[in-house]
């Protein structure tokens, strides 16, 4: 039997500890609580978690701050459990290296389902991974610089291709729009968004069966896009 996956919850609300200990344990995760930054550090260097769940508003350090530190010591997913819902938090934790920012109050399977996707990314490979995305009908295959969609190859521009592979490769995980844009178009367009909505909306009518309600290409609002290898959201 394999070794159940550990997952460090770091929080200062004891209440929402408990409960969200429980429903990780319910779900069949070992569970290592920090309640500050600094022992969220020591617990990350000597529990080795598989995946992290990190609240925002710690007392002794900044959560954003924590983010980073923990992003340059852990190559594991990183969620965000926050009650900040502002559109430069979201951005800010993401382009640290957060992997998904979840918003309290939330949902208890909803959480569950963020963290088993992320957990199943980092089993596949994620942003490492080379070989062929293949979801439902679609397969992104960036060796071969092809993409079929239920049988039928669908030519793409060189742009809509970068966009695409650079979006599957890093499946189910946000990218920002400012991210995006310089890896695309490099440090000067970081502040001409216009061009990523335009190339987005071009890609979706491509490669989605219903584009006015994206399968793949899903949207984060204000905050960037996600290439979606689920259905849970």
């Amino acid at each position: 039997m394999s070794a159940r996956q550990r997952i460090l919850l770091i929080d200062d609300e004891v209440a929402l500890q408990r409960t969200v200990a429980t429903l990780l344990r319910s779900g069949g995760y070992d569970v290592v609580i920090s309640a500050t930054g600094h022992d969220a550090l020591r617990q990350a260097d000597e529990a080795s978690p598989d995946l992290v769940v990190l609240d925002l508003g710690l007392p002794d350090l900044d959560g954003l701050e924590v983010c980073r530190r923990l992003r340059t010591i852990l190559p594991v997913p990183i969620i965000v459990l926050s009650a900040r819902t502002t559109e430069s938090e979201k951005v800010a934790a993401l382009d640290l290296g957060a992997d998904d920012y979840v918003t309290k109050p939330f949902g208890p399977e909803e959480l569950l389902a963020r963290i088993r996707v992320a957990l199943r990314r980092r089993a596949e490979g994620g942003p490492a991974s080379t070989g062929p995305v293949i979801v439902g009908g679609l397969t992104i295959d960036a060796e071969r610089h092809r993409v079929v969609r239920d049988g039928v190859e669908i030519r793409l521009t060189p742009k809509e291709f970068e966009l695409l592979t650079l979006l599957s490769r890093n499946h189910d995980r946000v990218l920002t729009h400012r991210a995006i844009l310089k890896a695309i178009w490099g440090g000067n367009a970081v502040e001409q968004p216009e061009h990523l909505w335009t190339l987005m909306s071009q890609l979706r009518k491509k490669i989605e069966p219903d584009p006015s309600q994206p399968r793949y290409l899903r949207s984060e609002p204000w905050v960037g896009y996600r290439f979606s290898t689920s259905d849970e959201s």
